[in-house]
This record gives C-alpha cells, sequence and structure tokens, in this order.
C-alpha cells in the first residue's frame, strides 16, 4: 500500500491544515513551523504520510520497501511535497533524489549517514539508546583502529575496536562501516550499557571488501576470523573475550554468520541475525528471480541433515514487509530449533532496511548474552 495519495491537500492557503501545519506554503513563517514526516489516519487502518521538501524538484527515494515518489510542486512556489501511503506499521530509511544528488530530509531530525532519514509510522515502540542524527552531524568512530592485512581473504582492511563499558566478550559486526557511518551503534551499545541493558561488550567492526564473495557459504572469511582476528585485537590492547563470542549480521552478512555457526561450532555460537539472506544457493545471485529458488536455500539444506545445535543460542529478526524473504527465514528458523538450537524469533515493522534492523540489533545481542 504505497504510492502517492489525493484528497487532503486542496488548492486554499491552508493546504496542509489537515496535517497540522497552518499557513501559506512557500512562505518563511510556513516553513519556519515545519517538521515531516507527519501522518494523519487513512481511514483504512493504515496512515497518509506528507513529505515536504523545500527548493527544487526531486523524488523521495525508499529503502526496498517501495518505488520511488515523485515531490509535487505546490502552486508555483518553492514548496514540493507528496502524500504517501503506508501501512499501520512501518520504519523506513528514505532520501530525496534530485538532479545535483542526494539528500537527507532536513525538516528530519532522524537521520542514517549524511543523506538519509528515518520515518516511522506512528505508535511504532521506540528504538532506545540509538540517538537522533542530523544530516550535518559526524558520527563518532572508535580510537582503537587495527590494520588487518589477511594472508586468507587477501588485500587490507581497517577494523575499528571499541570497548563499552571497560569491554567483554567480543561483538563482531558484519558491514561495520555501515554500523559506523549510517547508523551510531558505538553511541548505542555505549547507552545500552551504561543503562543496565547489556552487559560489557568489545565491539569489533568489520568491514566487507566483496560481500558477494566474503559472505557466501566458503570457509575462508570464517579461518580468517579464527586465526587472525584475535592476534591482531589482542595486539591493539583492547580486552575481547573470544570465547562469549557474538557474530551480528544482516541479510548476506546473516546467511555467512549461519554458515558459521554450522561449520565453525568452536568460534560461533552465539548469533544475532536481521533479515538473513537463506534464499542464497550457489548460483542464486545470478537468476533473474535471486529468491525464486528453494525455500531456504543451501543452509535449509544443510539443516536437513540433522546437525547437533544444542550449543547454538540465535536471534532471527526479519522485517514483516519482507514478504518474499519471510517464508525463507521461517524454514531457518524452524529446522534450527528442530536441529537443537536455542531460539529467539521476531519481527520488525520495517522491509529490508537498517532502520528496522538497528533495534534489534542491541536487543538479540543482549539476549544472545543470557540478558
Amino acid at each position: 500500500m504505497t504510492g502517492r495519495a489525493a484528497g487532503l491537500v486542496t488548492d486554499r492557503e491552508n493546504a496542509f491544515g489537515a496535517y497540522g501545519l497552518p499557513g501559506t506554503p512557500g512562505t518563511e513563517a510556513f516553513w519556519a513551523a515545519v517538521s515531516t514526516p507527519v501522518a494523519v489516519p487513512d481511514g483504512e487502518g493504515g496512515w497518509l504520510t506528507l513529505f515536504l521538501r523545500r527548493g527544487s524538484p526531486a523524488h523521495i527515494d525508499f529503502e526496498s520497501w517501495s518505488a520511488p515518489v515523485p515531490l509535487r510542486r505546490w502552486a508555483g512556489t518553492d514548496c514540493w511535497y507528496a502524500e504517501v501511503r503506508m501501512p499501520a506499521r512501518l520504519r523506513v530509511t528514505y532520501r530525496f533524489l534530485a538532479d545535483d544528488g542526494a539528500y537527507a530530509d532536513p525538516f528530519n531530525p532522524s537521520g542514517a549517514g549524511g543523506d538519509r532519514s528515518v520515518a516511522a509510522t506512528p505508535g511504532l515502540p521506540p528504538q532506545p539508546h540509538w540517538p537522533a542524527v542530523g544530516a550535518d552531524d559526524v558520527l563518532p568512530v572508535p580510537r582503537t583502529r587495527v590494520r588487518w592485512a589477511s594472508g586468507r581473504l587477501g588485500g587490507r582492511r581497517t577494523v575499528r575496536v571499541h570497548p563499552v563499558g571497560g569491554g567483554g566478550p567480543a561483538v563482531l559486526l558484519l558491514d561495520g562501516d555501515d554500523w559506523l557511518h549510517l547508523h551510531p551503534a558505538m553511541a548505542a551499545f555505549d547507552s545500552a550499557v551504561a543503562c543496565g541493558d547489556m552487559p560489557p561488550v568489545t565491539l569489533v567492526f568489520l568491514p566487507a571488501k566483496d560481500r558477494e564473495a566474503e559472505f557466501a557459504c566458503t570457509p575462508a572469511l570464517w579461518e580468517a576470523v579464527r586465526d587472525e582476528l584475535p592476534p591482531l585485537v589482542a595486539e591493539s590492547g583492547v580486552p575481547a573475550d573470544w570465547d562469549r563470542l557474538v557474530v551480528a549480521g544482516q541479510s548476506l552478512g546473516g546467511l555467512s554468520a549461519m554458515y558459521a555457526a554450522l561449520e565453525f561450532p568452536e568460534l560461533v555460537s552465539r548469533l544475532a541475525l536481521q533479515s538473513p539472506s537463506f534464499w542464497w544457493e550457489p548460483g542464486a545471485p545470478d537468476r533473474p528471480d535471486p529468491l525464486g529458488g528453494p525455500v531456504g536455500g543451501a543452509l535449509a539444506a544443510r539443516l536437513r541433515r540433522g546437525p547437533d545445535l544444542s550449543a547454538l543460542r540465535v536471534a532471527f529478526d526479519v522485517g514483516e514487509h519482507e514478504t518474499r524473504m519471510l517464508p525463507h527465514c521461517e524454514a531457518a528458523e524452524t529446522l534450527a530449533a528442530r536441529a537443537g538450537a536455542t531460539v529467539r524469533v521476531s519481527r520488525s515493522p520495517s522491509d529490508h532496511d537498517r532502520a528496522g534492523w538497528r533495534h534489534a540489533l542491541l536487543r538479540d545481542v543482549a539476549w544472545a548474552l543470557d540478558r
């Protein structure tokens, strides 16, 4: 249920009054009072959500959830707007795409990196510990960085390491650069530990150089993590308990983390997975419909062979709007529980989007550590 809606905005001075925005669009007084997006009930159980942009033509680019939505100009002014139908529950990342680039929404205090913002329908549970980040804010990064020239993976990468509350079990964040530069995971974990919602941990932000190759179900990444990464982190002087390692992965990263739990159980026995790509099997990414193969993909086939997962603790989360992902994830969830794993299953009000993943990330890492 997406797209532009008609009916609330009419050709009059108080054009956006139905959304609680009185005044004549395009005037300085109007812009001084604007805070968007803002939603009102659509009469069908969902929401009409108003987005505003000042200046030039653009369209709204939503992450995964919807096709782009063009903005309309209001009566020859510098006010451009769109009314978007949203379901009852949705948290989504978006940006404005104009001819000269991509922009965050300057009227929305909730950002995600320099050119993205986050919208949420009314009534959704809050995401505690995640600070509001504006488009001009610079996210903090850990002071400790490790230069990793991997013999198994090749190339060089920079791994950031951050002890939270003095440090503790290692928490390996796959796609680590996204959690450094788009969503402020360092600040969120600091807050969660300070509030007692999580025990002290040591965050290890692992960037990917070639996601499709490294996160495919092959052993090279996890052999390198097992044999090369802990000594490097130890040399940095930051304490990290690798015996209680938690691996957090999203999308292909979640697939890779589950593969590691199956093939490297001595290393990986605690997982926090968001929207894992359990549709994957060899050759699937190159097909016209990658998600159209066997339900649960290669890992479901592996799970059906009956491994002993009694030592595994794994939290699964997937967006409730990821309709094509859900059958694949449900198959893996059921099979993991049947194999003896301790399983937690949840659904976020999102699509394939870090705006939904970030709450599950904190909650499920804490759960994996028995809290």
